[in-house]
């Protein structure tokens, strides 16, 4: 599936927690409004490779334990078995565009709330799906 669009825009006009916006065949992208003081989530992908682009606000990325400033204008490349999390710890929300190589959501999905992604066990389920 082709897509075009100003991603620059729909990050910032997001107010969803995670919301797919395109998946192509091998690719996906995603825009994520993380709260003030909330975080992505400790996480690791098994087969999926992530990069995440931060719009605006200020955050911290952990990888596999170790702390990282992730500031507007920072790229984040997360390899697959790298354990890691995105917190704001900033004043405002943190506005990100993320995409995931091969998809790790089902297309389309939002989620409003971090709390609605944890117990959508279906998409869960789809992010761990084998190759």
């Amino acid at each position: 599936m082709s897509h075009l669009s100003n991603i620059l825009e729909q990050t910032a006009a997001n107010n969803n927690f995670r919301q797919v916006i395109a998946t192509g065949t091998h690719t996906q992208l995603v825009v994520m409004n993380i709260p003030v003081g909330g975080d992505i989530g400790l996480e690791t992908h098994d087969h999926v490779e992530q990069i995440l682009f931060n719009l605006s606000g200020q955050g911290e990325a952990i990888l596999d334990g170790e702390k990282h400033a992730f500031n507007a204008g920072d790229v984040l490349v997360v390899s697959p078995g790298i354990n890691h999390n995105v917190l704001n710890i900033g004043s405002t929300e943190l506005k990100i565009y993320t995409i995931y190589s091969p998809a790790n959501h089902i297309d389309g999905r939002i989620h409003a709330t971090k709390a609605d992604a944890e117990i959508d066990s279906e998409d869960e389920a789809f992010g761990h799906q084998s190759e």
